[in-house]
């Protein structure tokens, strides 16, 4: 079978999968008085290891799906997941990041930046709510509960695309350095 279509299998099965816990298990679990998202930990984690274009569908069919099973409003979650995916994904296509506390910063950024992203929707829809110290805190806790989940979920992600995720000779090349390999740099 072709690599994209395996590609877009798993993504498929991890997008699924990803809807099917956050709204049977994981929404109902009541952490510090707040629910964990793991959404958005997915559809950023997608992007850091699949690449922008990828997490921007991934996170546009995430959201739609997400919307049809919770009958809200449709297309507010995929607008919101496919910037995070997007932004996700640049960042790895920009910057690299190699460190094993990224799964943990970028699983914060996504939270806030996922729960900020609804906040603002539902405040340029007209929605009433009331902002107050309460929702602030609400909203400081969840992303914190999320970033606890950030590392098991990025395990999870890791293991489901590795095996069909292209070779980067970016990455290639850089651990070739590391390993005390000669930089082309130092040639004579």
């Amino acid at each position: 079978m072709h690599p994209i279509v395996l590609l877009i299998l798993r993504l498929a099965a991890i997008g699924v999968l990803a809807v099917v816990l956050q709204v049977s298990a994981v929404s109902q679990l009541t952490i510090f008085g707040t629910n964990a998202d793991v959404i958005p930990l997915v559809v950023a984690f997608v992007g850091l290891l699949a690449g922008s274009v990828n997490a921007a569908a991934f996170g546009f069919a995430v959201g739609i799906f997400i919307d049809t099973a919770l009958v809200g409003t449709l297309g507010l979650s995929s607008l919101v997941y496919v910037a995070l995916g997007y932004g996700a994904g640049r960042l790895r296509e920009l910057r690299d990041p190699q460190s094993s506390l990224v799964p943990l910063a970028l699983g914060a950024g996504a939270s806030a930046a996922a729960a900020f992203g609804f906040a603002l929707m539902q405040f340029l829809l007209g929605a009433e709510a009331p902002v107050s110290f309460e929702l602030i805190r609400q909203l400081v806790v969840a992303t914190l509960v999320s970033t606890l989940l950030a590392l098991p979920v990025y395990a999870g992600v890791r293991r489901g695309l590795l095996s069909v995720l292209p070779d980067d000779p970016r990455r290639r090349r850089r651990r070739a350095y590391t390993t005390g390999g000669m930089s082309p740099l130092s040639r004579s």
